[in-house]
């Protein structure tokens, strides 16, 4: 019975369940880089109107005026929303295992004697029996635990656009 218990412990599919684990992990960055994907279009195709400028004027009187500038479409991936990106950072198993082994043994041992003496006459008997029990008993209890740790990342560097900005107005002071 005790060499059962060391292949209890060898039964335990861990190299199925690490593979299946990154397995999975894999399938899920896949989905998750999708949907940042989708995001990002989403996000560069989505408009909003904005106004790219107030100008706010204080007269001498004190009087305040506003003067905006025209608006412009600008998408929101411009306006600087950007999509999420998430990674796995972490993949953890933990497996735990009771194995409990039980041995009982029980034996009953009766003896009986009989004599009888009579006229010249003399008889003795033994009556023995023995009986002999054996249980073994298993309890085996398992649970595994499964953790992944999902941290946000930059988005790549590539997919958002660098944005420069080109003043043309003029200086009054230069005149």
């Amino acid at each position: 019975m005790p060499e059962r218990v060391g292949q209890e412990l060898l039964d335990v599919p861990l190299p199925d369940m690490v593979s299946q684990l990154a397995s999975g992990v894999a399938s899920a960055q896949r989905a998750l880089d999708q949907e940042s994907v989708e995001t990002s279009k989403t996000l560069s195709e989505e408009t909003v109107e904005i106004i790219p400028q107030i100008t706010r004027t204080i007269a001498q009187d004190g009087s305040v005026s506003y003067e905006t500038a025209d608006p412009v479409e600008l998408s929101l991936l411009q306006v600087g929303l950007e999509p999420t990106f998430y990674e796995f950072e972490e993949a953890t198993i933990d497996v735990e295992m009771d194995i409990k082994t039980t041995t009982q043994t029980e034996t009953d041992v009766a003896v009986q004697t009989e004599a009888k003496a009579g006229w010249g006459l003399y008889s003795a008997s033994v009556k023995a029996s023995a009986e002999h029990n054996r249980k073994f008993g298993r309890e085996v209890h398992g649970t595994s635990h499964l953790t992944t740790k999902m941290v946000p990342v930059p988005a790549p560097e590539n997919l958002m656009p660098d944005v420069e900005t080109v003043d043309n107005r003029q200086d009054d002071s230069d005149n």
